[in-house]
């Protein structure tokens, strides 16, 4: 026969029964039985283990920001620069590309003319006035350049395909000026649109014209460099500043240097610039290079040249 027990009075047995605080405080009625006790300790013990199966598990490693982005977890970070560009081109069947290299801060006609139209409103330093009409002047290769990926870029679709693969599609380092000029030629042709941007300390924003599943955003140079110089075939090089000498210089070596796997056609667009600003002839002159190594690059100044050079070069191009 069941008997009853007196009403709680100690609050170490209440909270070993499960009872809280608020049960302590308030009036409980006479002769408590055990039946309620143990009841009431079951409902606590499922409320606690309910909330433990809901509980969120730790953070599994790669999950954890803090630690992905610690000096530690570089290697794991330097992987995934590798695999997520490789990953997309394969999902995306991009066997090579042409890279289109040059300036930044050229501007597209439409820019100029803006630009134009604000300048009228104040009064400018002769350097101001300068700056614009050099920009200006320049910003014919923001057009052309448009136009050859544009050319480029139906030229290519119209290859027939082995495996699916797509050959020769344009790609930028991923930012404005010429860049955008490449990619926004190849979006208007309706093909594959690829950008290499990069984190920097001021902020490069992706141009609006690559595609978005190819929108590869860097943290490492040599890493965004491995993209941009492995799958061109071909490499055309607008006006630029010291990160398109860098880059044009880094596929000069490559490929006089035979570390490149075959000699990738080299193309310098707009020969006023280029011829002033570098005497290539001088290397020879003074024995830095071969004269053989002049023919590693192709001066250009209008479309159509550059257009036919390269189709007449990729075309032989072995797969």
């Amino acid at each position: 026969m069941q008997q009853d027990l007196k009403p709680l009075g100690e609050p170490n047995t209440a909270r070993a029964l499960g009872l809280s605080a608020p049960h302590l405080n308030c009036q409980k009625p006479e002769g408590l039985t055990a039946t309620f006790l143990v009841r009431h300790a079951h409902r606590n013990a499922d409320k606690y283990s309910a909330m433990q199966k809901n509980k969120p598990a730790g953070l599994r490693a790669y999950e954890n920001n803090e630690f992905m982005t610690s000096a530690e977890a570089r290697p794991l970070r330097l992987l995934a620069e590798y695999i997520y560009p490789l990953k997309q081109f394969e999902r995306f069947d991009v066997e090579s590309t042409i890279v289109f290299f040059g300036s930044a801060r050229l501007k597209s006609p439409a820019e100029i003319r803006r630009m134009k139209r604000a300048a009228a409103k104040r009064k400018l330093t002769d350097l101001e006035r300068k700056q614009l009409f050099n920009l200006e002047t320049l910003s014919r290769y923001y057009r052309e350049a448009s136009q050859l990926a544009y050319r480029l870029t139906k030229w290519s679709k119209s290859l027939p395909r082995v495996n699916r693969k797509k050959r020769f599609v344009i790609c930028s380092g991923g930012g404005p000026g010429i860049m955008e000029a490449a990619n926004r030629g190849a979006s208007l042709a309706r093909g594959l649109s690829i950008g290499m941007n990069i984190t920097l300390p001021f902020e490069q924003e992706p141009n609006p014209y690559i595609t978005p599943s190819l929108n590869f955003n860097f943290n490492y140079f040599f890493m965004r460099k491995y993209w941009l110089m492995n799958p061109a075939k071909a490499l055309v090089v607008f006006p630029g500043g010291f990160g398109t000498m860098d880059e044009l210089f880094e596929l000069l070596t490559l490929v006089q240097t035979k570390k490149a796997e075959r000699a990738v056609p080299i193309i310098l667009y707009g020969m006023e610039y280029w011829k002033k600003l570098i005497n290539f002839e001088t290397f020879v002159e003074w024995g830095m290079i071969s004269d053989e190594d002049l023919n590693l690059i192709h001066f250009s100044d209008s479309i159509d040249d550059c257009f036919d050079f390269l189709t007449s070069k990729l075309i032989n191009i072995p797969r």
